[in-house]
């Protein structure tokens, strides 16, 4: 039993140390969750109350880091989108009962959030893991006090940030893809 373990995590070694960037996650699941948690912010829209208001100056959208990030070397790419995955996360577990959405409609865009930011986290490896962007999770700390608590979680607050959290997922895609297209 004891070998049997053994040749399992040595088969697993191998290959995450043998596999490139280009993993297997990425190549055949990638898409498929970017294109399901965007319908299923879709989704939240429809069943949703319109607003006409804006996101807070101080938590205006960061286009810099998104700039920074493309320039950045594929490792740090992903490590960046899997950070705006897990911000996203913990932005959407806060208490969102305000909002009209279907509370089946928001677990499941959990759960394909979280198993975006594990499937790129594991295309990374250990060496690529870096220290998170601390702009990034200030942004996302600013969305949570800015808007959802000074707008009281709110409908309102919440399809604010549906709508600035399906920006932030769009261009996470379009750093990830660049990765996909360079291959």
């Amino acid at each position: 039993m004891l070998n049997r373990i053994l040749f399992v995590c040595l088969l697993l070694s191998l290959y995450s140390a043998g596999s490139s960037l280009s993993c297997r996650w990425m190549d055949h699941k990638f898409r498929q969750h970017s294109e399901t948690f965007l319908d299923l912010l879709d989704t939240m829209a429809n069943n949703s109350t319109n607003t006409t208001e804006e996101v807070n100056d101080a938590a205006a959208f960061p286009n810099d880091l998104y700039s920074q990030a493309a320039k950045a070397p594929a490792e740090d790419k992903l490590g960046f989108t899997v950070q705006v995955l897990e911000e996203t996360a913990a932005l959407f577990e806060e208490d969102h009962s305000s909002a009209s959405w279907e509370e089946n409609t928001v677990e499941n865009f959990l759960s394909v959030v979280t198993r975006q930011a594990d499937g790129l986290r594991s295309c990374i490896g250990s060496h690529g893991h870096k220290k998170k962007n601390k702009k990034l999770h200030m942004y996302f700390k600013r969305l949570s006090s800015l808007v959802l608590e000074q707008m009281g979680h709110s409908a309102e607050a919440w399809e604010l940030i549906r709508k600035e959290i399906k920006a932030h997922l769009k261009r996470a895609d379009q750093l990830v893809s660049s990765l996909l297209t360079a291959n």
